[in-house]
């Protein structure tokens, strides 16, 4: 990657929508330069997506909780499986603390979201759970 690219990334980093000629003007490139760099990042796996930023107006209805799960030995595919399978699920982060997945949870309500932790604690090969309800953000550095 050089300082083109970098640049091509931060433009889309901020706007995921902006087009082809857009960035070849502000970049004073060819189009043509633009297109076959956006390929080339594409097919590398540097560009794996492109996504829409939910604002704030869209996140805070939900309530969002952060699940600390300890689980069996050798239950880590079963369950993977099945949190991939309830869409509340966010994020699955494997830890190297004391606890094996770090849970991003978010539910429309805090009825749906107990249901869900509950669902989440009945999983076959889990040993136990913490749940963490998020109240308000202080910071958001989030892409």
């Amino acid at each position: 990657m050089d300082d083109l690219d970098r640049a091509i990334l931060g433009f889309l980093g901020s706007d995921a929508r902006v087009s082809v000629a857009t960035l070849a003007r502000r970049l004073k490139v060819a189009r043509s330069t633009i297109q076959a760099r956006l390929e080339r990042l594409e097919g590398t796996g540097v560009i794996a997506g492109y996504t829409v930023k939910l604002g704030e107006a869209a996140r805070q209805n939900r309530i969002r909780a952060t699940v600390l799960l300890t689980i069996e030995p050798r239950a880590q595919a079963n369950i993977l499986t099945r949190l991939k399978a309830v869409p509340e699920v966010e994020r699955v982060h494997t830890t190297s603390g004391r606890v094996d997945f770090l849970l991003q949870v978010a539910a429309p309500t805090t009825m749906i979201l107990d249901g869900i932790l509950d669902q989440i604690g009945e999983m076959t090969g889990v040993k136990s759970s913490e749940s963490l309800i998020h109240l308000s953000t202080k910071i958001d550095r989030a892409v």
